[in-house]
């Protein structure tokens, strides 16, 4: 037995033209090697197959041809069209067939279509190349702030739509592997070419995933810097103080105080901020906002010993 054309593309023998195109759109799209890196073979073997069933099967005269004599008398060349001049006249000579590229084929029906961003990249072709894509899936992703100042690799299980061969929409849930890299800011988008849900007569959609930043107990971000606000006694305010702050990445950062700090007084720490992402080797800055803590309340000796102290200063 032969090749059965119609059950590799799905359709019944007495399909329409347009049911072959429908059918063959959503098999090529779903087999192309470029769209299968993991079984590349089997895909591309399956695309040769739904390649070569549309070029038959969309073609009148290979049709007939195929109808009467299966694949077999389509390829022996010893059997002309139905009605054509070398059968009314009993000649010899038959249909000769040539197998045409699948590339080709995907070519010419897609007009330029590009398997891998989902869009057209050249002229229009045979039979609607110009296919639409699904819509984008977007979820949010939320990062401490941590992650986003080391970098970290995360793993999302997703679930999506697809559709099977007879075009049943159906659930599939997957595993995706996100690199989160140093210094990305909140709305950043990775996106996954055509991991998103299917429809039918579209392109796969893309799952974007947007990074959401997580409030942090000490730090605050600023763009590229980081302000932290740190409580200082008046006592440390007027006579100085050492501090050690802990950054995002657990070193310890040793600080010193030995001016007078004032109320809104903002001390910064240079390249000590959130790594730059498009510039590697680089921070913003560490800003430093100090709140000065007052006592609740003085004795009447201590009040005489700051009147003491404090009225031999000027403004």
């Amino acid at each position: 037995m032969g090749v059965e054309y119609y059950n590799i593309l799905k359709v019944s023998r007495n399909a329409t033209e347009e049911d072959v195109k429908k059918s063959y759109k959503r098999l090529a799209m779903k087999w192309h090697p470029d769209k299968n890196a993991v079984n590349t073979k089997e895909a591309e073997a399956k695309f040769k197959q739904i390649s070569e069933a549309y070029d038959v099967l969309s073609d009148p005269q290979k049709r007939q041809i195929y109808d009467l004599y299966g694949e077999e008398g389509l390829k022996s060349g010893y059997y002309p069209p139905p009605g054509s001049m070398e059968r009314e006249n009993g000649g010899g000579r038959g249909f000769k067939f040539s197998p045409r590229d699948a590339e080709d084929i995907f070519e010419e029906f897609f007009g330029g279509f590009d398997i891998n961003k989902g869009k057209t990249t050249g002229g229009g072709g045979g039979g609607g190349g110009r296919l639409k894509k699904a819509a984008a899936m977007e979820t949010k992703l939320p990062c401490s702030l941590e992650e986003l100042y080391k970098g970290s690799k995360r793993k999302m299980k997703i679930s999506r739509v697809v559709l099977d061969d007879s075009g049943k929409p159906g659930t599939v849930e997957e595993v995706l592997a996100i690199q989160i890299k140093p210094g990305w800011k909140k709305g950043t988008k990775i996106t996954f070419p055509e991991k998103g849900n299917h429809e039918p007569g579209a392109a796969p959609g893309d799952l974007i995933f947007v990074v959401d930043e997580k409030p942090h107990p000490v730090f605050k971000r600023d763009g590229n810097d980081l302000i932290l606000h740190q409580r200082i006694s008046l006592l440390g305010a007027l006579t100085g103080k050492n501090l050690t702050i802990t950054t995002l990445d657990g070193r310890e950062l040793p600080l010193t105080i030995s001016n007078i700090v004032k109320p809104g007084h903002e001390m910064v720490i240079e390249n000590e901020g959130m790594p730059i992402s498009k510039e590697p080797g680089k921070n913003g800055n560490l800003r430093i906002k100090f709140d000065i803590k007052f006592p609740s309340r003085l004795t009447a000796e201590q009040k005489s010993d700051l009147r003491r102290v404090l009225g031999r200063t000027t403004e």
